[in-house]
């Protein structure tokens, strides 16, 4: 049964051959291995195009904000996991990565969405305004540890004016943060995963692969929070605290 477009067979990303393997139109072994760094050689995978030196600095400031907030949901899976499975490293990273949504990580996937679509309206105020009508967050903002502003958030977009890459994603974002206190009654602070779209699609990386940022730079941060879990395992204390915490009040 013919499901699906099927008229495009090709793929522009990797072939080989006896002598050769080619990356991107890169050979594998002559021009990337020992010559490229790794933040370089993502760039080039997901566009296909060799990044600037400005493109490569930001890919990795936003790699670094987004990989590393503590025992937030996806760490906790993600070591609990390895705990009941310790002969499953590749489980316990995926369980951390198969909860990445529209709340936590996967977020800036979403916010990212948001800004686009008021760059093509340019009009902060009535997209905010849909979103209240729908009762639905403003992506991108707000944030309940750093409520007077998400110190990730501020760094990036000081260094995106500091490099001279502030573009229309940028001030889509500072549009938005405008129009909050008609729309909702109070300001809100810029989060992380706002900054992060913001910068990135200013920079030229594409729409459809943001949630790809989030989801390598947590499993950087996963792989190290499993090495920790097999030296200093906490992953039955959490699911003890769990139970302690949690009262059962089913017939």
């Amino acid at each position: 049964m013919r499901i699906g477009k099927q008229d495009a067979p090709f793929t522009a990303i990797c072939t080989s051959d006896t002598h050769h393997i080619k990356v991107r139109g890169k050979d594998l072994t002559g021009e990337i291995i020992g010559n490229t760094d790794f933040t370089t050689y993502f760039w080039m995978l997901v566009t296909g195009q060799v990044p600037t030196d400005t493109q490569k600095f930001f890919a990795n400031a936003v790699l670094c904000a987004i990989a590393e907030h503590g025992l937030v949901p996806s760490v906790v899976a993600a070591r609990m996991t390895y705990a009941a499975a310790p002969e499953a490293f590749h489980g316990a990273v995926a369980a951390g990565l198969l909860g990445c949504g529209s709340v936590v990580l996967g977020s800036a996937e979403v916010a990212g969405r948001f800004l686009a679509q008021v760059v093509e309206s340019g009009d902060a105020a009535a997209e905010v305004r849909t979103l209240r009508e729908h009762r639905k967050a403003i992506p991108g903002f707000g944030h309940p540890q750093h409520s007077e502003g998400d110190p990730r958030a501020n760094l990036l977009l000081k260094l995106a004016a500091e490099h001279g890459i502030e573009g229309p994603h940028i001030k889509a974002l500072r549009d938005i943060q405008a129009a909050l206190p008609a729309a909702i009654g109070r300001p809100l602070p810029i989060n992380v995963n706002g900054a992060i779209p913001a910068v990135m699609l200013d920079v030229g990386f594409p729409l459809a692969a943001l949630k790809g940022i989030s989801l390598l730079a947590r499993t950087a941060s996963l792989i190290g929070h499993l090495q920790e879990e097999t030296e200093r395992p906490i992953g039955f204390i959490m699911s003890g605290a769990a139970a302690a915490a949690i009262g059962y009040d089913g017939p």
